[in-house]
């Protein structure tokens, strides 16, 4: 196997940072460009919208993860047709999923609606941009399996290729839709349906290889009994972790609700801080997947090893440079984000949170990257379950006796548990290989 040195990690893992930082801005664009109608409906309606989308597709995150782990233990072990069947039926499982979000649209919108009701102008207009955006559903839950597969191979600036044109089009169709022709909200979703599409074939010229002469070999493969069962408990296993650490995350937001409104749009600029994190780090987790699973497919317990200490050097790193930055310009940060006294007072007090979560974070990141790479998705889920319990605990004990200040702390406890409880389990994944 190919040596595993930091530069080959920053190889994989610099693409990814650069890849994920341009998501935030394309919400913002969004934002700015339906912002221009001057009307507060418009805007709420979009902000509605995708922030519905997002929570159905973010459910199916779970098939980039698990395209990645088994297609890099496919291309460890040398198994070429089993790496390119891995996408297939990844492929298989993002259309058909896809194409129930499509069928089922008007029961899953007309739910989001009642649990995140608005005026009847806002919902109107949200149901439109929502009318139209669905229908690119296919394209964008099958852009997880040719992410996940793009990742395993190590082809991360194809991955960062894919995010810019993806982007850069919607954006530009934004201008033109929104500003030039006046489409309004159907615009900016008209905008957004067109660069999914045009991302997906994209991703597929890009895999067009997978496609050759060894496409029939693939094909075979596509019902193996062993492998699908693999497929579908990795994917169960890590949608359910996620949805553990979705719920944790929501209930930071609901708690912080009820120390005021001041004190709410405090942590929410404070959470961005936490998201760029979250974006910039996840280039280490992604090179970890990688590189776990292929030293899993090869039986490299040295490779392994080697793998996750390299990534966690780095990922350490990024995290010391984050923490640095958010210590020394975390004032004129928050500054940008907002321009009410009172909230930037309230969140320079607890921004000190923001310095150390880089830290107490890193760690976890990084490992679920290592057992998603070793598809230990079921030990994975485990840890989660028990970091979350203590993070309940956490919250029961610190919120009464320190207000904000403890709903902060225990969300550290949530990402210091999950350190702990992968960190201990990791032993028995390496020495499994021998």
């Amino acid at each position: 196997m190919t040596a595993i040195t930091h530069a080959r990690v920053l190889r994989i893992a610099l693409p990814i940072v650069i890849s994920n930082a341009t998501i935030p801005l394309l919400g913002a664009v969004d934002t700015a460009v339906i912002g221009q109608i001057g009307q507060a409906a418009p805007l709420a309606a979009v902000g509605l919208g995708a922030m519905i989308l997002a929570t159905f597709y973010w459910i199916f995150g779970f098939l980039r993860m698990s395209t990645s782990g088994l297609a890099a233990q496919a291309m460890g072990a040398g198994d070429r047709v089993e790496r390119d069947a891995v996408l297939l039926r990844a492929l298989m499982i993002g259309a058909a999923a896809g194409l129930i979000l499509v069928g089922l649209q008007g029961a899953l919108f007309g739910a989001a609606l009642w649990v995140a009701p608005a005026s009847a102008e806002v919902e109107a207009a949200a149901r439109l941009y929502l009318g139209i955006r669905i229908w690119g559903a296919p394209a964008t839950v099958m852009l997880h399996a040719v992410t996940g597969w793009l990742i395993a191979a190590e082809r991360t600036r194809a991955v960062l290729l894919l995010q810019l044109v993806q982007n850069g089009l919607n954006v530009g169709l934004d201008m033109l839709f929104v500003l030039k022709l006046g489409w309004g909200i159907a615009g900016v979703a008209q905008a957004t349906l067109i660069a999914e599409y045009a991302g997906l074939l994209l991703g597929l010229w890009l895999l067009r290889a997978v496609f050759g002469p060894q496409l029939g070999a693939a094909l075979a493969r596509l019902r193996d009994p062993m492998a699908l069962r693999k497929m579908f408990g990795a994917s169960r296993d890590i949608m359910l972790r996620s949805v553990l650490l979705q719920l944790s995350f929501t209930s930071f937001i609901f708690l912080a609700a009820g120390f005021g409104d001041v004190t709410l749009a405090a942590n929410h600029v404070l959470m961005q801080f936490l998201e760029i994190t979250a974006y910039g780090l996840d280039g280490f987790a992604f090179a970890a997947e990688t590189l776990v699973g292929q030293a899993v497919g090869a039986r490299a317990a040295g490779q392994l090893r080697r793998a996750t200490a390299v990534s966690m050097q780095l990922g350490l790193a990024g995290a010391a440079v984050l923490a640095l930055i958010f210590a020394l310009a975390g004032a004129p940060i928050i500054a940008l984000m907002t321009t009410a006294p009172d909230v930037r007072a309230e969140a320079a007090i607890y921004l000190p949170w923001l310095v150390i979560a880089p830290l107490v974070g890193v760690g976890s990141w990084i490992y679920d990257g290592v057992y998603i790479g070793a598809l230990r998705t079921q030990a994975m889920l485990r840890a989660m379950a028990v970091s979350v319990a203590c993070y309940v605990a956490a919250l029961l004990v610190l919120v009464p006796l320190a207000g904000n200040h403890g709903l902060w702390g225990a969300l550290m406890v949530l990402n210091l548990m999950r350190l702990v409880t992968l960190r201990r389990g990791f032993p028995a994944l390496a020495q499994a290989l021998g």
